[in-house]
């Protein structure tokens, strides 16, 4: 298991002062890329040798919003293999123990030179060490895409949007999504399926659809197809005031 300690910063927190969805995303991306540099196999080295673990699917499950101020630890392993796929745990503390927010991940071993993904090799697995599997009710990674909906103004990606790998980086996503939801609406669960890759210059065409407490929400390109789904369960009414 690879952890660290950090305090919940102003930049990371919305009006009511609890840590935005996003900004949790981006703690559980940045443990995983830390993570992998502890063990030697970075993202510099991965550049060098032409791979980079490419993520196919979110699950998140918030129990608790850190509040500005607050002292936080954030953790992830790796809990197993299969093909070309890499299977991490996320979790989210505070400083006595109580899990705030936890997550499963499946990730794809891609040669960037190809655009294919490959088996990833023995001595790859071996230098994460897996650990058990987080005890969680885990969804499936696929996500059907609204069979109807709402469609809200088109997105631009921006220069912003693109990370190392050349495009918009997985948490990019969940932010334009979130732009779909009711005004007040609080996040108990998000799920996402990433299909293909936007780029820069990319137009992003958001259609949602909710049933009760589930909104989905399909990001487009231009044809209708998914660039990514994006699923939220949000808290009953009367439990938005917690």
């Amino acid at each position: 298991m690879y952890q660290f300690k950090s305090r919940v910063r102003f930049s990371e927190v919305d009006s009511q002062l609890h840590m935005t969805l996003p900004s949790i995303i981006n703690y559980f991306q940045d443990c995983s890329t830390f993570h992998s540099d502890s063990i030697g196999y970075g993202i510099e080295v991965m550049m060098e040798q032409g791979y980079a673990w490419i993520l196919s699917s979110w699950q998140i499950i918030i129990n608790r919003y850190p509040k500005f101020g607050e002292e936080i630890t954030v953790s992830t392993w790796a809990h197993g293999w299969k093909a070309f796929f890499g299977y991490r745990n996320f979790k989210l503390e505070d400083t006595e123990g109580n899990l705030l927010a936890y997550a499963n991940t499946n990730w794809i071993y891609m040669n960037i030179r190809t655009g294919h993904p490959e088996r990833i090799p023995k001595e790859i697995c071996d230098l994460y060490k897996c650990e058990p599997a987080l005890p969680m009710e885990e969804s499936s990674r696929k996500i059907t895409p609204p069979a109807k909906g709402t469609g809200i103004t088109p997105i631009q990606v921006h220069r912003y949007d693109i990370d190392s790998n050349n495009h918009v980086n997985n948490e990019r996503y969940v932010p334009m999504a979130m732009e779909c939801l009711p005004e007040g609406a609080q996040i108990r669960q998000l799920r996402v399926e990433y299909r293909n890759s936007a780029v820069y210059g990319d137009t992003i065409y958001p259609v949602y659809h909710q049933e009760e407490d589930l909104l989905k929400v399909s990001l487009n390109d231009s044809d209708g197809k998914p660039y990514a789904i994006v699923e939220f369960q949000l808290a009953p009414l009367s439990d938005q005031a917690d």
